[in-house]
């Protein structure tokens, strides 16, 4: 291993070169007047997608452009992006990134989705594998060297972003290294950088020794205030700490996560940095999630005529092997099967929530002992339970169309956007509060007559049990109410316009900050 310095850490001769020799560029001196943003995450939609992240990278930087920011995407170029997409793609330039004693392979890939320009940072030894995400001390050098690229490329590709934004640990390197190994140079110096947390329980964790010699970093970085964390190095960490702003996918996340319970042993810091740390609610694409023109569904329908909604719930009975009857509740989930979502909950009184009288189906995939629970349950209930382990996107929207309740009892729910997609199809939903959920979901009062769903607080069997009996006896006794609180959801404004809006003013107040 080679000699560590203190300070700053050691600077990468590979960067040094690539940015002396492209600073003198005459293209990258052509300042535009527009805000210029790259987004810099490891999934996006449409090219690959494990998770909510590659949604968020997908549809919030169109409503950016769309506001006026000139904003660009850069990922990893991953053997598993289909070749439709690959063979739009043009080569942009290549060059070395030093990596610990060894130069690594990189080249840069682009092409113009949707009208907006995408980066994808090509190396096969990283990215030509039959995972998106691996486990154990490999990741670090995989993502590491994600981080260290996306830097290095920048003064070579006719892009000189004022902000990059930053999502989730993949990516947390980057304004670590921005800030430690690269401010001093002309060209980064006016370079601010966003860090967003889509889910604070993955963090990118890893021997200290091993990424202090693949990232140049000294000793002298790691320390609690700094890059330390619990005798290791943490990427989410160091994008938290040297970001300029945090953001985060819902105001209630970002309370949560400063207190012990959420804060994933981060919260100490997150409250350090409070002043700032933003929630902004994520959306989803109202025109792609519309059930007045959605070819995945039976039946169209829309707030103005309802019709189709109960085409769509006997057509998914059917599918399912679920008795047709128009009169009873259909409760659905589309979800992991995990802790984290609630199914503890449903696995003590499962029971006695069949006992209300719904039908219930479930789909998603995750733990053995829920797709137990659900196996054991079809056989218990047969023609009332229907269970399938799979992600199946055409049968997702089918399930939103068809179902009458949308059950999301969360742990904790970042933002979430299974209720927002369930509600715009007329599907009402019943949630813990929490995160995201208590951001979309106003429990109905009968009194102010406010609320578009149900809800409860404490993470307990017995309260959601109530919360699901409350929302069975408005669904059979009080159809007018029921109809009321469909139709709020069908009409709430839930797009990416609101993020973009929100998100534009942080970067403005942040390129302002930047240039008094």
């Amino acid at each position: 291993m080679s000699e560590r310095k203190g300070g700053t850490g050691r600077k990468s001769i590979a960067a040094k070169k690539i940015v002396s020799d492209a600073v003198k560029s005459p293209e990258q001196e052509n300042e535009k007047d527009s805000l210029r943003v790259l987004f810099c995450g490891s999934e996006c939609v449409p090219f690959i997608k494990t998770g909510g992240l590659a949604d968020v990278m997908g549809a919030l930087p169109p409503a950016l452009k769309e506001s006026g920011v000139d904003v660009r995407v850069i990922m990893p170029l991953y053997g598993d992006i289909p070749n439709d997409y690959r063979r739009q793609m043009r080569h942009v330039v290549d060059f070395e990134v030093e990596m610990s004693w060894r130069r690594q392979y990189c080249g840069i890939e682009t092409m113009e989705y949707d009208g907006i320009q995408y980066y994808f940072v090509d190396n096969r030894f990283y990215y030509y594998r039959p995972y998106i995400y691996g486990s154990g001390g490999e990741e670090a050098e995989r993502f590491g060297f994600f981080c260290r690229a996306v830097i290095n490329a920048l003064p070579l590709i006719g892009f000189k972003p004022d902000i990059l934004h930053c999502h989730d640990w993949q990516a947390g390197m980057i304004p670590a290294l921005l800030s430690i190994q690269y401010k001093h140079l002309p060209f980064f110096s006016n370079m601010r950088s966003v860090m967003t947390i889509h889910n604070l329980q993955y963090q990118g964790t890893f021997d200290r020794r091993a990424v202090q010699d693949l990232l140049g970093l000294g000793d002298s970085l790691f320390t609690s205030d700094k890059l330390e964390y619990f005798g290791c190095a943490n990427f989410l960490k160091a994008g938290l700490v040297y970001s300029d702003l945090i953001t985060t996918v819902s105001q209630s996340y970002a309370e949560e996560i400063q207190t012990a319970y959420f804060g994933e042993r981060l919260d100490g810091l997150l409250r350090s940095r409070r002043d700032s740390l933003y929630g902004v609610l994520n959306g989803i694409d109202m025109k792609d999630y519309n059930p007045q023109a959605d070819g995945c569904i039976t039946s169209a329908f829309s707030a103005d005529q309802l019709s189709g909604k109960a085409e769509c719930k006997t057509a998914l009975q059917r599918e399912l092997g679920l008795s047709e009857d128009a009169g009873v509740p259909l409760l659905a989930m589309i979800t992991r099967l995990t802790n984290q979502k609630g199914l503890d909950l449903i696995d003590r009184v499962i029971t006695e929530i069949m006992d209300t009288g719904v039908q219930f189906a479930v789909l998603g995939k995750g733990d053995a002992k829920y797709t137990n629970l659900f196996s054991w349950a079809e056989g218990r209930w047969p023609g009332r339970v229907a269970a399938r382990f799979e992600m199946n996107g055409p049968l997702a929207r089918r399930i939103y169309a068809g179902a009458d309740m949308f059950l999301m009892p969360s742990q904790f729910e970042p933002c979430g956007l299974s209720q927002m997609i369930a509600m715009r199809y007329g599907a009402v939903p019943i949630v813990r509060e929490t995160g995201g959920l208590r951001d979309t979901v106003l429990s109905y009062n009968e009194i102010s007559e406010l609320g578009n769903g149900f809800s409860f607080f404490s993470y307990n069997a017995h309260d959601m049990l109530h919360v699901i009996q409350r929302a069975v006896s408005y669904y059979k006794e009080r159809p007018e109410t029921w109809k009321t609180l469909m139709l709020r959801g069908m009409t709430s404004d839930f797009s990416w316009n609101r993020s973009a809006q929100a998100v534009h003013s942080l970067y403005d107040r942040l390129v302002s900050r930047a240039r008094e």
